[in-house]
């Protein structure tokens, strides 16, 4: 476990990107949002693109907060999972508001971790955290960078813990982050991000 700043953030949003291993990633950590989260939290998975996604029928009896596939221009209200859909680029716009691209891939993908991060950046500031997880491509290496240059919140998997290590080490190369965490550590940082959590019994 590595920290650079604080373990508590007051966030508008939060975004999360992985690859390989995800499901599984995603599957500590989403469960673990607190009811009543004010965050949105909005997560790109690299999937098949000739595929139609099952990640909300898969995390939907898993999580207490609403999850969602992501549709374009559609607002975007705290307390909801938004995942990217296949072979869109998820970004977030003014308003905010969800928008998709089919522009090229960025990093051999789409969607792509960095456009979600960068775009994100942009429109929430220091009122972002970004989490990169599990993965065995470069993708959201420079996204990261871009949250942490706003002045946000920055968080990465321990790679040693995580099942394709490639895309934290790409992180953490790019520069320091605040937090290096296993997977449960960062499962307990995000509950610790409603002051109602740890009241419960």
């Amino acid at each position: 476990m590595s920290t650079r700043g604080p373990l508590h953030a007051d966030a508008d949003a939060i975004v999360i990107g992985t690859s390989a291993g995800g499901v599984e990633a995603l599957s500590v950590l989403l469960p673990s949002l607190p009811e009543g989260l004010r965050a949105a939290v909005l997560v790109v998975l690299h999937l098949p693109r000739e595929r139609p996604s099952l990640l909300v029928d898969i995390f939907t009896p898993k999580c207490r907060l609403p999850v969602r596939e992501a549709e374009d221009k559609e607002p975007i209200e705290p307390g909801v999972v938004y995942f990217a859909p296949p072979d869109y680029h998820l970004l977030v716009d003014s308003g905010p508001r969800v928008a998709l691209s089919a522009d090229e891939p960025v990093n051999f993908s789409r969607p792509s971790i960095d456009v979600l991060f960068e775009s994100a950046a942009d429109i929430y500031g220091a009122r972002l955290i970004g989490i990169i997880l599990t993965g065995a491509s470069h993708d959201g290496a420079l996204g990261l960078e871009a949250v942490r240059c706003a002045g946000g919140v920055t968080i990465v998997q321990e790679p040693e813990s995580a099942q394709a290590p490639t895309m934290a080490e790409s992180a953490l190369k790019r520069g320091p982050v605040d937090h290096v965490l296993s997977l449960e550590q960062i499962a307990g940082w995000l509950r610790a991000l409603d002051p109602q959590a740890s009241r419960e019994p």
